[in-house]
């Protein structure tokens, strides 16, 4: 009998005194999953409302500076943005069968798929870090070193006039641009973090059928970052973009 048997027919007293101990203050291992699940989603209610002022601002300045903000969105580069979508969107699914694989008892699933995880997670960080290059020698930086030129977007500059772009709102974009998806990798980075974590102590042999809530937890976690992402994608690459 495998490993993963064994944890899948493990009795639930004997897997919450080896591998996820019981906390003195709840009466049961059901208990403390229901009250970390409550604690997780109300952290991610924070979450929701931080992300949400910065939509909020975002789509303000948007309404007011549409061609500056739809000229600044041209330049970034939508092929990378849709590639990231995609890799995000596979370490859903991945995390998804992480979770899975943890409430089974399948141990090696569970390595490969959290493995798989933050492989992904570090391709999405990776070509965000390229992006980023990309607007520093482009001058896209907000600061005293931006610099922004209509001929940058010639497709663009023939559809309007110079006099509807200001570059001080072509700035704004970038700052909220940098300022949306330098949040977005912040958390990605401390979501690695806590893969990594997980990966250690699936590793040890900690989780089973009966003690598995850290994997759902930081499960939602990582969904939540992705579903960010997919938000921020049509945001602030997609604007305009039949021009």
């Amino acid at each position: 009998m495998s490993q993963s048997d064994n944890l899948a027919t493990m009795p639930a007293h004997a897997a919450a005194g080896n591998h996820g101990p019981l906390q003195h203050h709840f009466e049961s291992l059901e208990q403390q999953r229901d009250a970390s699940s409550v604690g997780m989603w109300v952290f991610l209610t924070t979450e929701i409302m931080f992300f949400g002022g910065l939509f909020l601002g975002y789509l303000v300045y948007r309404l007011s500076h549409f061609a500056a903000f739809a000229a600044a969105s041209s330049t970034l580069n939508m092929d990378i943005g849709a590639g990231n979508t995609i890799v995000l969107i596979c370490s859903s699914l991945t995390m998804a069968l992480s979770v899975h694989a943890a409430a089974v008892g399948k141990r090696k699933t569970l390595l490969w798929m959290l493995g798989l995880t933050m492989f992904l997670g570090l391709v999405f960080l990776g070509v965000k870090g390229y992006e980023w290059h990309e607007k520093y020698v482009e001058h896209h930086i907000p600061g005293p070193n931006f610099v922004w030129h209509e001929e940058n977007n010639p497709a663009l500059a023939a559809e309007r006039h110079a006099a509807d772009v200001n570059p001080g709102e072509t700035e704004l974009f970038f700052s909220f641009y940098f300022a949306m998806t330098g949040m977005h990798a912040f958390h990605m980075v401390i979501g690695e973090g806590l893969l990594a974590w997980l990966f250690f102590k699936a590793w040890k042999g900690a989780f089973t059928p009966a003690y598995n809530t850290p994997v759902e937890n930081i499960g939602l976690y990582w969904h939540f970052v992705d579903i960010v992402w997919i938000f921020l994608f049509p945001l602030l690459y997609l604007i305009d973009r039949h021009h």
